[in-house]
């Protein structure tokens, strides 16, 4: 799906944009302390290679110029840390969140354990979109859409909370495929591990960005077929892999699937707790969109194999709250198709 979200950037001079926040005598609020950029994955997947990236670049573009590390807080499919920046987490601005994108709708589909009103939150910016597929090992005996309807395919998560949960329970509800799914995994690296030796037989969910970094050989050698793209489309680099669309029966599926898929636009979104100063929501956003149009951080995100492709906080809020004003009725089958989550 398309939102026509894409952040158009203009043409940036210097280094830094100027910053709003400072301290009632004068100095950056920001100068001399330190800002974590919580995960709620592991250290050691897709979700820290940006985050890093981040700590590498975006203190430039903040008053003062403070120190940025990457904190992580892994667990329930990334609803414990959703569930701490809400609640729990400092509201100064000294603690970005950077979650699982499928996280925001999770209280609107009924997860079990999600304690935040995503609407609440203030988002600052995503990275990227990405599409969703499922993605098998060369040896598993699921290679197309009709071997996932005929045969069991084992698939790895990192718990109830991420799209490797959610997106094999659609499939298995909607269209009746014969997905298992393994859960306890602390982070994507782990699954593509527990992949490369023969655990399990792939995984479903947002994941070719994390491949290109962490398994770029895994395309070049076709170490890894993709059966199915969960997507409004086919994507232009897989032409071979049919969208989920393409199987849809009816405007109903089409609608739901839809409302399923709608964080694939808001793919490694970040967020601030609820409660941060006004002017210290505006201050990180504009660091973020400096950030995300500095040619160095551009340059180091390709050096990394890492796709950028990033939407604003306030186009991000705008398209939450859209999905959050769905009809009743879908959102009510979105939540029976998902089950006790």
């Amino acid at each position: 799906m398309r939102l026509g979200l894409r952040l158009i950037f203009g043409v940036i001079l210097g280094v830094a944009l100027p910053a709003s926040g400072h301290a009632q005598d004068g100095a950056p609020f920001f100068k001399g302390k330190q800002i974590r950029i919580l995960l709620s994955a592991g250290v050691a997947g897709g979700y820290a290679e940006y985050g890093r990236l981040l700590t590498q670049h975006m203190g430039n573009h903040v008053a003062g110029k403070p120190d940025f590390i990457v904190q992580s807080m892994p667990g329930a499919g990334g609803l414990l840390a959703a569930n701490y920046l809400y609640s729990q987490a400092p509201q100064d601005g000294t603690t970005i969140g950077l979650i699982h994108s499928s996280l925001p709708l999770a209280p609107l589909l009924g997860s079990r354990g999600a304690r935040f009103d995503p609407l609440k939150f203030n988002w600052v910016g995503s990275l990227d979109r990405s599409d969703g597929p499922c993605t098998a090992w060369h040896t598993s005996p699921v290679k197309t859409w009709a071997d996932m309807l005929e045969k069991q395919f084992i698939v790895g998560s990192s718990g109830v909370g991420s799209q490797m949960d959610i997106y094999p329970a659609m499939l298995n509800k909607l269209f009746g495929t014969k997905i298992k799914v393994v859960g306890g995994y602390r982070d994507g690296a782990s699954i593509f591990l527990a992949m490369e030796r023969g655990e399990i037989d792939g995984r479903c969910g947002p994941q070719i960005t994390a491949i290109r970094s962490l398994r770029p050989q895994w395309f070049t050698e076709r170490k890894v077929v993709l059966p199915i793209m969960i997507s409004e489309r086919r994507a232009e680099e897989f032409p071979g892999t049919p969208s989920i669309m393409e199987f849809a029966k009816d405007e109903r599926t089409r609608q739901l699937l839809r409302l399923l898929i709608v964080t694939q636009d808001l793919d490694r979104p970040l967020l601030l707790p609820p409660g941060v100063p006004p002017e210290r929501v505006r201050e990180l956003r504009e660091a973020f969109n400096a950030t995300v149009a500095d040619p160095a951080f551009q340059a180091d995100a390709r050096r990394m194999h890492l796709h950028l492709d990033p939407v604003a906080g306030a186009d991000m809020a705008k398209a939450l709250a859209a999905a959050y004003a769905s009809p009743t009725e879908i959102v009510e089958i979105a939540k029976e198709t998902m089950g006790d989550k």
